[in-house]
């Protein structure tokens, strides 16, 4: 029996990590994903949300805006963000941390925290073809707010997909941290509890006193 547990012990040791942990390059931000969910090529995702790389304005943009993303497909793919051959059929993370300029601060209300990226709400309601599954406002320390949405959008005919979009806003309004996680509508009901479970480990750390 002895023998047993230690033979069990060891085995256990050499098991790998469960998670990746994640945190963005401030160390503000941090979130944890399943370990074999893999990293998106950082220069493709870069192309897609912020431009050309060599443009000064890419640049510029890049001095204000940390992002990085992971795939559950056996292939990782910046496709999968985009669509481009329909809803993703494993979860897609992508996590975005942004210095917001003046204007920004200033337009910075719960709302505008569920609209970045992807409209959810407008004036009278949820956006055009989007349905709020759930909505929860994440009360911070320090004056910090966020909210988490999870939502369902049609993205063609017979297709849906499912987000859950995290939002948070430092407590002195300069900094807008977000976690999209996003599959096909029958994807992220099959994979409800992993999501959730990723969703949930996103946070910030309080601003310093």
């Amino acid at each position: 029996m002895v023998a047993l547990a230690a033979a069990a012990g060891v085995l256990a040791g050499c098991a790998g990590p469960e998670f990746t942990y994640v945190r963005d390059s401030s160390g503000k931000a941090y979130f944890k994903v399943p370990a074999e969910w893999q990293k998106v090529d950082q220069k493709a995702l870069d192309r897609l949300l912020l431009g050309d790389p060599d443009s000064e304005q890419t640049q510029a943009i890049k001095d204000l805006i940390w992002t990085v993303a992971y795939d559950a497909g056996r292939t990782p793919s910046i496709d999968h963000l985009t669509g481009t051959n329909g809803p993703p059929d494993e979860p897609f993370a992508l996590a975005i941390v942004q210095t917001l300029t003046p204007a920004q601060r200033q337009q910075a209300s719960l709302n505008y925290l569920r609209n970045v990226l992807i409209p959810v709400v407008g004036e009278d309601g949820p956006a055009n073809g989007v349905e709020i599954i759930k909505d929860e406002e994440l009360p911070q320390p320090g004056g910090a707010k966020g909210v988490r949405t999870v939502f369902t959008m049609t993205v063609g005919p017979g297709q849906s997909q499912t987000l859950n979009k995290t939002v948070y806003l430092s407590g002195d309004g300069n900094t807008m941290s977000m976690l999209l996680i996003q599959c096909s509508t029958d994807c992220y009901k099959a994979r409800s509890k992993q999501i959730d479970l990723v969703a949930q480990s996103f946070r910030i750390k309080p601003d310093a006193p």
